[in-house]
């Protein structure tokens, strides 16, 4: 097939088998991903207590993506992605050689999320220079006071400057990248929502509002914001879950798998702690673990049954009503 027409075709391949096994309780395997995520580290500088990273909660062992192991998962989905999210858990420029990964090995577009701290003058500089397409910075607040509520360890003033560096880059060398500011709307912030608007305007980024996951239901007060609108959460009986039921079915299972550091391939970015390993890349390649037994009966547990897997209890996607 010409190489102009496998993205559309598989993109085809992969919507008709979402929606028929969606439809008819069958499992129709796709063909391959439209969408990757690679975890490039999981080790962060920040202590953010909602994480299962910076909480210290996470129990997987802590390391970074082997260059090598990239290029080789890279040579055969590129082919078929729109899209690769060099992020998951952690600080991706925490990796020793960020910057080698930010090389494009075909045509589709390059996101990373950042928590900013890392965005001096020449960082700034080289990402506007790479093939990044979308730099997500994460902001979620205006004071340190407000930001350190949750960004714990963190910084307010060094990633404003980050962001600022980013801006005056992009314009230095008429960058196409696109600059987004992240905000996590909590009780903490939300009075700032105004402040950080004025901000993005200012730097030339866009600006998007998300609702905040919460691991420990012991927690949900100190960070549900007043706002109806980014709440993720309802009380029912005196105890909290998400203000929506969860369908029973989940399109992340057949378009944007995730991949952790050491090569691990986990159905979605709810498995944080990688409790649903469908393979190891390190054992395998993609395309055997993709069509495995082990993914088909995940993606059946998924359209009959979603509620009894635990990483989807705390999930947003389908739903409606809620910014994520």
């Amino acid at each position: 097939m010409t190489s102009i027409f496998v993205k559309p075709a598989n993109s085809l391949k992969a919507g008709l088998s979402y929606l028929r096994s969606s439809f008819t309780g069958n499992i129709y395997d796709p063909p391959m991903p439209l969408f990757l995520s690679a975890e490039l580290t999981n080790y962060c500088n920040l202590r953010c207590p909602e994480c299962l990273s910076g909480s210290g909660k996470m129990k997987r062992e802590r390391g970074f993506m082997d260059y090598n192991l990239y290029q080789r998962i890279i040579s055969e989905l590129s082919p078929y992605i729109y899209s690769l999210n060099l992020y998951f858990q952690g600080e991706p420029m925490m990796h020793p050689d960020f910057f080698s990964f930010l090389v494009k090995e075909g045509s589709y577009r390059i996101i990373v999320s950042t928590n900013g701290h890392f965005l001096t003058p020449e960082n700034a500089v080289r990402i506007v220079q790479s093939d990044i397409d979308v730099l997500i910075v994460s902001l979620d607040g205006m004071d340190q006071k407000a930001y350190s509520a949750y960004r714990r360890k963190g910084e307010l003033i060094k990633v404003i400057s980050g962001i600022k560096n980013v801006s005056l880059a992009k314009k230095r060398y008429s960058s196409r990248l696109r600059l987004v500011i992240q905000f996590l709307v909590n009780k903490q912030n939300e009075h700032q929502i105004r402040d950080v608007r004025k901000l993005a305007h200012d730097t030339g980024a866009s600006l998007r509002l998300k609702s905040m996951q919460i691991i420990k239901s012991e927690d949900i007060e100190t960070w549900q914001p007043t706002l109806l609108k980014f709440r993720r959460y309802i009380s029912r009986g005196g105890e909290y879950r998400l203000k929506n039921r969860l369908p029973n079915r989940c399109a992340r299972l057949w378009f944007n798998p995730v991949i952790t550091w050491d090569g691990l391939v986990v159905p979605c970015c709810f498995d944080k702690d990688a409790h649903y390993v469908m393979g190891d890349l390190k054992q395998d390649d993609f395309r055997t673990i993709w069509s495995s037994d082990r993914y088909k009966e995940f993606r059946r547990r998924i359209i009959t049954d979603r509620n009894s897997v635990d990483i989807c209890r705390n999930c947003t996607s389908g739903l409606k009503g809620v910014h994520y």
